[in-house]
């Protein structure tokens, strides 16, 4: 088995069934494996999900766990993998679609340079525009500064480190980070580095896994040869406040974890003020969104 591609699946049937047929129906020279977790889906899309690959259930080219609660999205992808039976594992959102030749061309890539730790693709939202998550650098205080302020605007080179926009979006080339959307690993480095760390629930994981890979040695690669889409909730839906409140929280999480030691107090208070702070304003916003549309 070359690949296992991990899908979690969250009352989302349309789209899982959608990245599920993109995948299918690629042209590979490879064996490979889908392997769907089910976070506790109460839409009913898991039975439907089954019902409607039950052809490749069958031919163990699709397998399904079921959840009796939700994990969140790192304890999922983490089953999802200690299942898998390739020698590579792609995590892949259930709300995106492979383009053509994508796991093609991304094999043979990451397959060329044992150096790899984790390759990424393009990633382009509904409306054309490149998800400037798929390639990034590491959050830390000053690169965030830059980023929240909007210098990264004004002089790319200079304050756009939280973005990789050193960078071109159709340029291959290394970056800090890469996101779980779209996020292909070799098995043997996962068995060094170990995987997604469970303490976040959504949001976050994927930094922290290519801080370690690259902490490791390896390399990470942005490669914009080919190319997901990503279907995000357009800006305008109101969203949870769990998820906003998770969003947040996976940022002091990863802070605590990676920076805390190297900053002194006064850094760090700032930094949790700013984060939190940050996050009163979404839920406001949020919350006047509601009204509103």
């Amino acid at each position: 088995m070359k690949l296992s591609i991990i899908i979690v699946n969250y009352n989302t049937y349309e789209l899982t069934k959608q990245t599920i047929e993109a995948v299918i129906s690629q042209e590979v020279s490879f064996k490979y494996e889908i392997i769907l977790v089910d976070n506790a889906s109460i839409d009913g899309s898991i039975q439907k999900l089954q019902e409607d690959f039950e052809e490749i259930i069958t031919q163990e080219k699709l397998r399904v766990f079921r959840n009796g609660e939700n994990l969140g999205f790192a304890k999922a992808n983490n089953q999802g993998m200690k299942a898998a039976k390739g020698l590579y594992i792609l995590l892949l959102n259930s709300d995106t679609v492979v383009g053509p030749d994508c796991l093609e061309k991304c094999m043979l890539k990451i397959e060329s340079d044992n150096k790899i730790g984790a390759l990424g693709c393009k990633v382009i939202l509904t409306d054309g525009q490149l998800d400037h998550a798929c390639k990034r650098g590491y959050p830390t205080p000053m690169a965030s500064l830059y980023y929240f302020l909007g210098l990264d605007k004004k002089n790319p080179i200079k304050y756009g480190q939280y973005d990789a926009l050193h960078l071109g979006e159709d340029e291959v080339g290394e970056v800090d980070a890469l996101m779980g959307a779209f996020m292909l690993m070799p098995r043997e480095v996962l068995d060094k580095v170990g995987l997604l760390d469970e303490d976040f629930f959504m949001y976050g994981e994927d930094i922290d896994l290519c801080f370690r890979i690259k902490e490791a040695g390896y390399r990470i690669l942005y490669y914009p040869e080919t190319y997901i889409t990503h279907y995000k909730g357009g800006s305008s839906k109101k969203r949870k406040t769990k998820v906003i409140y998770d969003f947040h929280n996976a940022m002091w999480i990863f802070y605590k974890k990676h920076y805390y030691q190297k900053y002194n107090m006064s850094v760090t208070s700032i930094v949790y003020l700013g984060i939190w702070v940050k996050y009163g304003i979404e839920i406001c916003k949020n919350f006047f969104r509601g009204i509103f549309h």
